[in-house]
């Protein structure tokens, strides 16, 4: 059990044991050529980066920020100097690569202009592709630079600081607002148009 206290090693054990079940799908017989394999690898890493994505979305909104006041004084600075700065990386850049990789699924699927367009049989993912963009692009223009500017990342005075405090918090809460169509248009469409 030593080696699941190291994270590197038990994300490394994860792929392991995914390959070994990819071999075993190739195996039985069940991918359906390479092709299939590059669009369905392509998907599996949208779908990974779009969870890290959203369960930050949901951890800064369900858990970080109604908790933060509760924390005491003097523990806080572990929370915005350790905590949010590394929850903060992996939330934007993996927001930056759930919106590239859906971009380039949606090209090699061949939807990319129908989807963008909302012709008939594409608007719901195009619709899910909008919200997705429009949320990506809250997380790099407006929730992170104004948490850089909370966190002490980037040194303002207190009164912009509690100006980006109540901007970071908004767009937070939108992007959680959007969240849920998002992820239904993305569920819907896979269903439909697989």
């Amino acid at each position: 059990m030593g080696f699941l206290s190291d994270l590197k090693s038990t994300v490394s054990l994860s792929f392991i044991f995914g390959v070994l079940f990819i071999l075993l799908i190739i195996f039985l017989g069940d991918f359906q050529g390479i092709d299939f394999f590059w669009i369905w690898l392509l998907r599996f890493l949208h779908v990974v980066a779009g969870i890290i994505w959203v369960g930050l979305l949901f951890y800064f909104n369900f858990v970080q920020i109604p908790n933060l006041n509760k924390i005491p004084e003097n523990q806080r600075p572990a929370v915005v100097k350790f905590i949010a700065p590394t929850a903060l990386f992996w939330f934007r850049w993996s927001a930056l690569i759930t919106i590239f990789l859906g971009i380039l699924l949606a090209y090699f699927q061949g939807y990319l202009l129908e989807a963008f367009t909302l012709s008939e049989t594409h608007w719901i993912i195009g619709v899910g592709m909008y919200l997705g963009i429009l949320m990506f692009l809250n997380v790099w223009l407006i929730i992170w630079p104004n948490q850089k500017k909370v966190l002490g990342i980037t040194v303002v005075e207190n009164e912009e600081k509690n100006i980006a405090v109540k901007k970071a918090f908004k767009y937070s809460r939108i992007n959680l607002a959007l969240s849920i169509p998002m992820l239904i248009s993305m569920t819907v469409h896979q269903n439909l148009f697989s």
